[in-house]
């Protein structure tokens, strides 16, 4: 294009933007402002940790050190606890990934008789509150003598967000236009390869964001992991963290410090796949 057909913006639209950015920065400030916090906190010795200062006077990486060497008696699990946490993140993401895309491609595609209204009893779960279910839910864990076992949180994880990730998937596998489908079975297509090289690759922006969905809802997840895992070695380090708190005097710095190391992967995984995570998790919202 060349300049002279470059359009000048006007001045409602100017005065939209200016509007936007009124409002979004101090947003930005109050989102980044507990992260600061954090970030101080990591690189301040104890002694200076609530100075009130803006900047350490005495910045250091000492603290990253302790927690890495697991140099602090609330922190000796603390390699065996971040494997935990990884190890069951994934393992729910990808398990709610296989069920809700098998799910998804049954009711939407295969038209299974009853599909929408199981998935409509699985979305009403969310009208009580996950809380509430944690007691039942534990109960149930110890019938079957799974607690204290990572099975029980994975499988507790995947109860929660499995409803959603169908619902998200059923949604987005509705856009997609049924002459693929039947044309794929007039090529002679059976339905193992229908769902494996015309589904699956056309869905594969709305799973990688309800795979990612999955993966940070178990990732961040406290109560259920604080109920059903109870040995050092293989709560995950949300909890692990929680025992800061029991302490008469609780070495924030620490706490900080750990908090800011684990808060980095998830950070990583939404950066990573950010193109996919509003694309994804809202396709099939609006009809055409």
């Amino acid at each position: 294009m060349k300049i002279s057909e470059m359009r000048m913006p006007t001045l409602r639209e100017v005065g939209v933007e200016a509007r936007l950015l009124l409002i979004g920065i101090p947003v930005l400030i109050w989102t980044l402002i507990p992260i600061y916090h954090m970030f101080l906190f990591a690189i301040s010795p104890k002694q200076d940790a609530f100075s009130g200062k803006l900047w350490p006077d005495h910045p250091t990486l000492h603290n990253f050190e302790i927690v890495f060497r697991q140099q602090h008696y609330f922190l000796r699990d603390f390699w065996a606890q971040f494997g935990n946490s990884v190890v069951i993140a994934v393992s729910v993401g990808v398990l709610t990934l296989l069920i809700a895309t098998a799910a998804a491609f049954a009711i939407s595609r295969l038209r299974v008789p009853g599909g929408r209204a199981v998935m409509n009893l699985a979305l009403f779960t969310y009208f009580i509150p996950a809380a509430f279910l944690a007691v039942p839910m534990y109960r149930t864990m110890g019938s079957y003598g799974l607690l204290n076992n990572h099975w029980a949180l994975i499988l507790a994880m995947v109860t929660i967000a499995s409803p959603y990730a169908i619902w998200v998937l059923k949604q987005a596998s509705d856009k997609l236009p049924v002459e693929l489908d039947e044309a794929a079975i007039m090529d002679g297509a059976t339905t193992l390869q229908l769902f494996r090289l015309v589904y699956l690759p056309l869905m594969m922006p709305s799973l990688v964001a309800v795979g990612t969905y999955a993966l940070l809802l178990a990732w961040n997840e406290y109560l259920y992991a604080f109920l059903l895992l109870s040995k050092d070695t293989e709560i995950t380090l949300p909890v692990a963290l929680g025992n800061f708190l029991a302490a008469d005097d609780s070495p924030w710095e620490l706490l900080m410090t750990t908090g800011f190391i684990y808060a980095l992967p998830p950070a990583a995984v939404y950066y990573t796949f950010k193109r996919y995570m509003v694309g994804g998790l809202t396709a099939g919202a609006v009809k055409s």
